[in-house]
């Protein structure tokens, strides 16, 4: 069966090495075949996420009800001080408008991770990420890819290696594959049988008092 599969990556900068691994990755779902959605961080111009604002951006709903519909999900950072990108993390915070949902927020979507960083580390966004991944309910697959000295291999939007090229693609084949697995019932969550007060989401109220 086909699934879906979203890739969100990018910063606020024009030359994106995020942007350009995430697309490369995505043409790995897509062969796989996925049906595939890119969001970009700078072109998605989300304003910093407050708890229970009346208001919220055209762009965050669009955003969240593609991120709800879809099977995986392609997820790509810059390392900034050791972390996600702010921007990158506050798109991330807009899933929130997901926990109402049932099920809430990420259950059983399949999530790749990659992180480009400018020196030699790479793999601290992938963790911090990881860690995201399964506070939102979803499953990370096994095979990260974290970029070190990106702009050697990633210039003017065009990823040039060959073999990074390639580990991006088999991310992206390899979640569109996991996904595909979910969304047909060969793999069945663990939470699947457990009591259903682990499944609620966070409340209005807990949200209220650390927001």
């Amino acid at each position: 069966m086909a699934v879906t599969i979203i890739a969100v990556g990018g910063s606020l900068g024009r030359q994106s090495t995020s942007l350009a691994a995430v697309r490369v990755a995505l043409e790995g779902a897509a062969a796989a075949g996925a049906t595939t959605e890119l969001f970009n961080v700078r072109e998605l111009d989300l304003p910093m996420y407050v708890p229970h604002e009346p208001d919220v951006p055209p762009a965050a709903r669009r955003f969240g009800e593609s991120v709800y519909a879809c099977d995986g999900m392609l997820w790509s950072s810059p390392l900034y001080h050791g972390t996600i990108s702010g921007s990158f993390k506050n798109a991330l915070d807009w899933l929130q408008l997901l926990g109402d949902r049932q099920p809430p927020y990420l259950t059983d979507k399949v999530i790749g991770l990659i992180s480009t960083a400018g020196g030699t580390q790479g793999l601290q966004a992938v963790n911090t990420m990881e860690f995201i991944v399964r506070a939102l309910r979803g499953w990370a697959v096994p095979l990260v890819i974290p970029i070190p000295q990106a702009w050697r291999v990633i210039q003017h939007g065009q990823v040039l290696n060959d073999s990074v090229a390639e580990q991006l693609r088999t991310l992206g084949a390899e979640v569109a594959r996991a996904a595909e697995r979910f969304a047909s019932g060969r793999i069945t969550s663990p939470a699947a049988g457990r009591a259903e007060a682990t499944l609620q989401p966070v409340s209005d109220a807990e949200v209220k008092q650390v927001g």
